[in-house]
């Protein structure tokens, strides 16, 4: 009896400063930098250009932006235009599924429980896992004090406003706040700014970029963590 030969996975990890990607069953990354002028057709172009040696059967991608259903629903804010309605599945000739960055990094970084995850990059990304199932969240641009949002607080731009010591006690502040309110278990922090920080928030653990990978491969095996589906949230198509 022949062994069911297992899928080959794209993983792409769509940030606001470089696009990473990965394939299971090989350690290489490899990047390219996005930044505000990167549509989406230019972001698979750059994709096609730098994998065109590599062999992958299916392909998921962590997008910057609200997802539903597996649809792109909102243009990002740190990226150029082009990105709602566009055919991915056509683009890259592979099966294709696209969730929120945070809940890819989240799906990768979990390890059970009631977990909340929340990425400190460019922006804020956040999602909540319980039970195996992830809800990603548009944390982000609600009000967290003085009138800014918690991306004003905890996002490069707070860092940079705030200075060092001033931004580490406010994203300290906002996990706690977060941490009770939605009564997680533990919290991991993620994204390029989490090694920034000199001391963790109590049941806080220090993520990695590469669960964003972990959690692109995850989306296609059957029994893993998996995306809600229903209507005002996202997941897998």
């Amino acid at each position: 009896m022949k062994t069911k030969k297992a899928l080959r996975v794209l993983a792409i990890d769509v940030g606001g400063s470089h696009v990473k990607m990965r394939v299971s069953g090989r350690r290489e990354e490899r990047e390219f930098v996005s930044g505000p002028r990167l549509t989406a057709r230019r972001m698979v172009a750059g994709v096609h250009k730098l994998v065109g040696d590599w062999t992958y059967d299916v392909v998921s991608i962590g997008y910057p932006g609200i997802v539903v259903h597996g649809k792109i629903l909102t243009e990002p804010h740190n990226l150029g235009r082009g990105w709602v309605g566009f055919d991915f599945h056509a683009a890259f000739g592979r099966p294709t599924r696209i969730v929120n960055d945070a809940a890819m990094q989240a799906i990768g970084s979990y390890e059970g429980g009631r977990m909340l995850y929340l990425g400190l990059g460019t922006g804020l990304g956040s999602a909540l896992v319980v039970d195996g199932v992830v809800e990603a969240m548009e944390i982000a641009h609600l009000n967290f004090k003085h009138g800014k949002t918690y991306e004003d607080y905890a996002g490069e731009h707070g860092r940079q406003r705030l200075g060092p010591k001033k931004w580490r006690r406010a994203v300290a502040e906002l996990v706690e706040q977060l941490r009770t309110a939605l009564e997680a278990d533990y919290v991991v922090l993620g994204g390029g700014n989490a090694r920034k920080l000199k001391k963790l928030p109590p049941a806080a653990r220090l993520g990695n970029n590469e669960y964003a990978f972990l959690g692109g491969f995850r989306l296609w095996r059957k029994g893993g963590v998996t995306a809600r589906s229903r209507p005002g949230r996202e997941s897998p198509r």
